[in-house]
């Protein structure tokens, strides 16, 4: 089977490429480069360019039998989109559009889109782990902008036939465990990178970004909580993806996440256990943006697909984390 994956040379992407070519899939990767790494371009045809020029997309579909697409080249930064929201309407929502009526008119059915918990804005205690049915009220642009694709995909099911599964992913994080890739951003704002390239002394020092959340149930230290979920199992879950929209044939929304919260003090011991070095940090204001808790209920993922994360424990996903980054910083 022929696989699009659209923002195949970023984090998400390259793993899915990697695994969706290690179980037999035939993969064309659509990257503009812009802030994904042609290094990461190891598996499957890769196309240079971007995934508003149609008459890229009809080569692409014309040249190949692609059955699914796998969406993944979104811009995904909360505090740029909140002092840059026009990129972000631009790129995750006008031109994801001109994919899909690409789509429409090489009449492929089924669409796989790498959405996001920042749908859900804040959460009330009552809601924590929050569920696929809890209201969206999004807090951010960029949030805003993966919320509004997911509607234009419910009227492209309803107008079109188009099926899709949105993925609500928590935080991605780890690396693939060959040490193939792993997390690589430019600039890097996620937690687990940046404690350990604190760590290393490729940043001076890590902040963390309030340390006056009142979270109920939390472990009182102020800092925001967060869901960790490994970035293969992530994939895992796409690929089970496809064949549940061959089998089923609905559009469904499923959260990716281990239901289980960590603050980002806890995140830093964490990360100094396993180095048994201390991470140098300092406490700043909050982001903008940012919600305090977001961790998720993926019980869903579970029962309809069958979907069994590889890798529970924070230990463990971190320890993938650290040895790519240790790698990564020798070259």
């Amino acid at each position: 089977m022929d696989v699009l994956v659209v923002g195949g040379c970023g984090y998400i992407g390259s793993h899915a490429c990697k695994i969706l070519s290690e179980k037999g899939y035939n993969v064309i990767n659509l990257d503009n480069l812009s802030r994904g790494h042609r290094e990461f371009a190891q598996w499957g045809t890769l196309y240079e360019g971007d995934l508003g020029n149609s008459d890229l997309l009809d080569q692409i579909f014309s040249r190949h039998k692609i059955e699914v697409v796998m969406h993944f080249a979104a811009l995904a930064y909360v505090g740029e989109s909140v002092t840059k929201p026009d990129i972000y309407y631009q790129n995750n929502v006008q031109k994801p559009l001109v994919l899909l009526d690409a789509m429409r008119k090489h009449k492929v059915e089924y669409f796989i889109f790498s959405s996001t918990c920042a749908t859900y804005g804040e959460l009330t205690p009552e809601s924590i782990p929050v569920r696929e049915d809890c209201a969206q009220n999004p807090v951010n642009p960029y949030g805003r902008s993966k919320y509004f694709f997911e509607q234009i995909l419910l009227d492209y099911e309803k107008a079109y036939g188009l099926k899709s599964l949105f993925f609500r992913y928590f935080n991605a994080a780890g690396a693939d465990p060959s040490g193939a890739i792993g997390e690589w951003h430019e600039p890097e704002t996620h937690l687990i990178p940046l404690i350990f390239q604190a760590t290393l002394g490729v940043v001076p020092e890590l902040t963390v970004f309030g340390s006056d959340y009142v979270i109920p149930g939390g472990n009182g230290d102020g800092t925001a909580v967060r869901d960790y979920i490994h970035i293969n199992d992530l994939v895992q879950a796409h690929i089970l993806g496809i064949d549940y929209l061959r089998r089923i044939n609905k559009t469904e929304a499923f959260n990716l996440g281990n239901g289980k919260g960590f603050s980002v003090l806890e995140m830093i011991q964490t990360g100094e256990r396993i180095t048994g070095m201390k991470v140098p940090y300092k406490l700043g204001p909050r982001r903008a943006g940012d919600p305090p808790v977001l961790v998720g209920a993926a019980e869903k993922a579970r029962n309809l697909l069958g979907w069994k994360p590889e890798f529970p424990h924070i230990e463990r996903i971190m320890e993938t984390a650290w040895n790519w980054e240790k790698k990564f910083r020798k070259k």
